[in-house]
């Protein structure tokens, strides 16, 4: 596809939708996909270790031990919770404060420091969050409006089953495809992370919320001045997740505000920041264990006896399903398609619709923050949160297949396109007398 619309002023600057990112972007990047690669996996291994274990003979025992209360005198502090929302408030606050640090990078060095590019991400992260609500507002009101409360479920893209798929199905695809699911990710986290703080917020308290003011203050005020004392870090942290979850608001919000306090850009000749310090430390934890728990605890939905078909009738697993599979990837190519439409913004050369149509279905893999948010709208262990979980991963199998049909494909193109290149320049650099064949 050409750079310029026909009658356009060539002196007018034309922007380019996906461009190529710097070469710091690009390390910074690879770093990211080889993180989440193994983290999807993880991820993906608790999960499925969770339903052979809910639906085996031995059900009850992994039941027991989700619902296990280790410090039943934590009722005055709201702490006396189960093992399965310890990992849902707690480990998942490990989880929002690396999102926190990566939404911060990106708004100071990223791709989203600059509003002209940072619309685009912006523009195609809301259409892939409007229209999966829409899709699941409008089957639900059709059928009585009784799951309403989990309008929210179907607008979540998980960034680490996503990166993890690309990187696995996607090694010859343009690097522009990359750094836009990532920015895309990291706007729709953004999102998520706003809708939980004021949709699914419950007895709200205000002065707790206030006094974890006190904390968070302390603890960006010693990173601003480099001080990484873990002794003095973790206590504030663990403070300010104490008593945003005491408020009624979920206590993963404190994870984020904790990243937002983190400087980005080094100083006193340090090439990194320690928002990228902190990242590249606390990543591990998060890929590798905070999440990957939060999955075995959250997707053990058990189908024995289960009634299949009032599970597949029923309005909240058909909206959450089809606004995974359709709202996100129409959605995303939708929004992105009218801002090439009618603004001066044009895709990359290297980049087809084709290509972002796969990212797009991509997207459609929502299953960290879906779940958490399907446990916050019906209650965990209720029995339209065992439906909210199988329709939660029933679309993103969906998701991911077809989005991988789709990347399989143009990966192959691309791939055939290297290897014709790499043969071109091994023969510009043969003598022609051995191109002949007369040596």
């Amino acid at each position: 596809m050409s750079d310029r619309a026909p009658h356009t002023d060539p002196s007018r600057p034309t922007r380019r939708l996906f461009s190529r990112t710097s070469w710091p972007e690009a390390r910074f990047l690879a770093d990211v996909l080889r993180t989440e690669t193994v983290g999807g996996g993880l991820l993906l291994l608790g999960a499925v270790i969770a339903l052979v274990w809910a639906n085996s003979p031995w059900e009850s025992a992994y039941q027991t031990l989700g619902g296990w209360v280790p410090w039943a005198g934590g009722a005055a502090l709201h702490l006396d919770l189960s093992l399965s929302a310890w990992a849902a408030d707690g480990l998942l606050a490990v989880f929002f404060f690396v999102v926190g640090l990566e939404l911060k990078r990106e708004f100071v060095v990223g791709e989203l420091r600059d509003p002209r590019r940072a619309a685009l991400p912006v523009i195609a992260a809301v259409g892939g969050m409007a229209l999966p609500a829409l899709i699941y507002v409008a089957v639900n009101l059709a059928a009585g409006g009784d799951g309403l409360r989990g309008w929210a479920i179907p607008t979540a893209t998980d960034i680490a089953f996503a990166l993890a798929v690309l990187a696995i199905i996607g090694s010859h695809l343009p690097q522009g495809l990359r750094a836009f699911l990532l920015t895309l990710a990291v706007v729709d986290d953004l999102l998520a992370i706003t809708v939980i703080a004021i949709f699914y917020t419950d007895d709200f308290s205000p002065l707790p919320l206030l006094a974890a003011l006190a904390p968070i203050a302390l603890f960006g005020l010693l990173v601003q001045r480099r001080r990484t004392w873990w002794w003095a870090l973790i206590p504030l942290a663990v403070a300010a997740w104490t008593l945003v979850h005491a408020s009624g608001v979920h206590a993963t919000v404190a994870g984020v505000l904790l990243g937002f306090t983190v400087p980005v850009l080094g100083r006193d000749g340090d090439t990194h920041g320690l928002a990228e310090h902190l990242e590249h430390r606390w990543r591990p934890v998060s890929a590798g264990f905070a999440v990957p728990v939060f999955a075995f605890f959250a997707a053990g939905v058990s189908l024995r006896g289960a009634d299949l078909g009032a599970i597949v009738t029923d309005p909240i697993v058909i909206g959450v399903v089809a606004g995974l599979v359709v709202g996100k990837a129409v959605g995303i190519f939708g929004s992105t398609f009218l801002l090439a439409r009618f603004t001066r913004a044009r895709l990359d050369e290297d980049i087809t619709w084709a290509d972002l149509l796969g990212v797009a279905l991509l997207a459609g893999v929502g299953f960290t923050v879906s779940l958490l948010i399907g446990e916050l709208a019906f209650g965990a262990g209720s029995a339209a949160d065992d439906n909210v979980k199988a329709a939660v991963l029933t679309g993103s199998v969906i998701a991911a297949l077809l989005a991988a049909v789709v990347l399989v494909r143009r990966n192959a193109a691309y791939r055939r396109i290297a290897e014709a290149e790499a043969v071109d320049a091994d023969r510009d650099g043969v003598p022609d007398v051995y191109q002949r064949g007369d040596g």
